[in-house]
């Protein structure tokens, strides 16, 4: 059995993984304030308009959009644009 190897480089997995590590410890208020921040990069990494979802949903789009992302091969500087986000937060 082969285990596919994810597109998206560690550095972009481990800063991601912050961010939602983050985000689950924020009051519900708190990231419902952060919600257009968040939206935001989602929405820029789709490059159209994502459906709004509340805030129990967002970092399951936004895991969804950095995979798309970096499997069509445009992950530089996610990195830093993940991590300015956590420090938003």
């Amino acid at each position: 059995m082969t285990v596919a190897k994810s597109p998206v480089p560690q550095e972009v997995s481990d800063e991601l993984a912050r961010v939602v590590q983050r985000w689950r410890q924020l009051p519900l208020d708190h990231a419902q304030s952060c919600m257009p921040s968040v939206r935001l990069l989602v929405e820029s990494l789709a490059g159209e308009p994502v459906p709004d979802l509340g805030p129990g949903v967002v970092m399951d789009q936004l895991t969804v959009m950095v995979f798309d992302t970096c499997a069509a091969g445009r992950c530089e500087e996610l990195t830093e644009r993940l991590a300015d986000l956590r420090r938003s937060l």
